[in-house]
C-alpha cells in the first residue's frame, strides 16, 4: 500500500486564516442581522490602479491577434519586467542587482514557502517569533522542523527569536548557530522594522557563520523613515548571505492577479554549489511562468504614471493604519506597528488570550482581527488589525471598539 508523507500529519490544526474563516462563517450564519468588518486577513481592497488596469486590457487584445499571442512564458520571467524590477527596486536604491538575479513568481507566499526545497533536510532554521506561519509550515512539511509540543507551541528543532515589547520587537541572535533564517521587515504581523544598522548587523552574522538569511520584504512599500531599509541588499556583504522574496501583493493590490519575485544573487554559494542556479533549475522545473498578462500589470507598475497612482493607494491604507492606532491609543489600548507597515499589533486587555479577545471583539463588535499567538508562542496576549480594509469601515470599526 502506499504511503503519505507523515509530515503533514504533524501540523497541529488548520492554516491559522482558515480557523478564522470557519469561526467567522459560524458566527454570520448564527447572526444574520449583524454587519461583520473584517480587519484580520491582509488581503486589499481598493481596486487596482488605472495605470495597471490599462496594461491589463492592452494584453488582453494582444492575446487576441496572431502577430501579438505570447504562449508560455519564459520560465524565469519576461526581461522587460525583470528590467524594471531590477531598475527601480533595485538600481534606483544603490543596489547592485541584476535582472538575471531576478525570477518571477505567482507570488511570494509560494516561494516563501518553495524556497525551502534547495536546502538540506538536516538544516535548522530560525525564525522571529511572531512569525508568518508559511515559513514554519513548509519546513514541518519538509522534514526539518522535529516534533510539535502542544503545551510550549514550539517545534523541537525550530530556533526561536522572541519579538516582543521588551526587546522593541528586533529579534537577538540565537544562542544556537542556525543554517536559515528567516526575516520578515516590515514585519508581519507585528507591523514593526529594524533600522539599516540592526539589518546590517544580521548581514555580518549571516556572513560569519555560514548562514543564508531568506528576506521577505513584502511591505517595503509602506516605510516611511529614513533608517529603514527597503531592501536587504543595502546593506553591504547581503549579496553572499541572503535571498530576497517581494510580492505585488501589497504594493499593487494583485492579491487576486498573482505576481512576486525572488532574488538569488550570483554570488550566493554553499562551497562551490551556486544557490542562483540551483533555484534556476527548481523554477524551471517547477513553474511555468506567470502569464504575459500579469507581467504587463507588473511592468505598468514601475511606469511614472502607475507609481504616482500607487503611492495613492498606499496612503490611502496607511491612513486607515494611522487611523486605527491613534483610535486604539485613545481607548486606552497599548498599539505598535502602523508606521512603517500597514498592520496594528495590540496588546490584549485585561490579560485575555488572543483567541478570547478574538471572540470578544467578534460577538461584542462584530469586527475580525488575528489572534496573535496563531502566529507563534510569542504572539500571545496581543491582537493583529490590518489596515486594508476601506476607510468608511476601518472608522466603523474603531467607534465600534471604542464602544466597549
Amino acid at each position: 500500500m502506499y504511503q503519505l508523507n507523515e509530515n503533514y500529519q504533524k501540523l497541529p490544526g488548520s492554516y491559522l486564516f482558515s480557523t478564522i474563516a470557519k469561526k467567522v462563517a459560524a458566527f454570520t450564519e448564527a447572526n444574520p442581522d449583524k454587519k461583520v468588518i473584517r480587519l484580520g486577513i491582509g488581503d486589499v481592497t481598493q481596486p487596482l490602479a488605472p495605470a495597471i488596469i490599462e496594461a491589463l486590457h492592452k494584453a488582453v487584445d494582444e492575446m487576441a491577434s496572431a502577430e501579438t499571442f505570447r504562449g508560455y512564458a519564459p520560465d524565469l520571467g519576461y526581461d522587460f519586467l525583470r528590467n524594471a524590477i531590477a531598475e527601480h527596486d533595485y538600481k534606483a536604491k544603490g543596489c547592485d542587482i541584476s535582472a538575471d538575479e531576478i525570477f518571477v513568481s505567482d507570488g511570494a507566499k509560494s516561494d516563501s514557502a518553495n524556497i525551502q526545497e534547495i536546502f538540506g533536510a538536516d538544516c535548522r532554521i530560525a525564525v522571529t517569533d511572531p512569525v508568518y506561519p508559511v515559513y514554519v509550515d513548509s519546513n514541518v512539511m519538509a522534514g526539518r522542523c522535529g516534533d510539535y509540543n502542544y503545551d510550549t507551541q514550539m517545534w523541537s528543532r525550530v530556533i526561536y527569536m522572541p519579538c516582543t515589547k521588551e526587546n522593541g520587537f528586533a529579534p537577538a541572535f540565537p544562542s544556537e548557530t542556525p543554517d536559515m533564517i528567516y526575516l520578515c521587515f516590515p514585519n508581519n504581523p507585528t507591523g514593526t522594522t529594524i533600522t539599516k544598522e540592526q539589518l546590517q548587523a544580521w548581514v555580518d552574522y549571516a556572513n560569519k557563520n555560514g548562514s543564508v538569511i531568506l528576506y521577505d520584504a513584502a511591505y517595503e512599500a509602506y516605510i516611511s523613515e529614513d533608517n529603514v531599509a527597503h531592501s536587504i541588499y543595502e546593506c553591504e556583504g547581503a549579496k553572499t548571505c541572503a535571498i530576497e522574496l517581494r510580492s505585488f501583493s501589497k504594493n499593487a493590490g494583485f492579491t487576486g492577479v498573482r505576481l512576486g519575485f525572488t532574488v538569488v544573487p550570483e554570488e550566493l554559494k554553499c562551497g562551490d554549489v551556486s544557490l542562483h542556479a540551483m533555484w534556476a533549475r527548481r523554477h524551471g522545473t517547477k513553474f511555468n511562468g506567470a502569464p504575459y498578462i500579469v507581467q504587463r500589470a507588473g511592468e505598468a507598475v514601475y511606469s511614472e504614471t502607475g507609481k504616482a497612482q500607487l503611492k495613492e493607494q498606499v496612503a490611502y491604507y496607511m491612513k486607515n493604519a494611522n487611523t486605527i492606532k491613534n483610535g486604539l491609543q485613545a481607548a486606552g489600548y497599548e498599539v505598535f506597528g502602523g508606521v512603517n507597515a500597514p498592520y496594528i499589533w495590540l496588546k490584549t486587555p485585561d490579560g485575555m488570550t488572543s483567541w478570547d479577545f478574538f471572540d470578544y471583539l467578534l460577538e461584542k463588535a462584530n469586527v475580525v482581527g488575528t489572534p496573535g499567538s496563531g502566529f507563534g508562542p510569542s504572539g500571545e496576549g496581543y491582537f493583529r488589525l490590518t489596515a486594508f480594509g476601506s476607510y468608511e469601515n476601518t472608522v466603523a470599526a474603531l467607534e465600534r471598539i471604542q464602544a466597549l
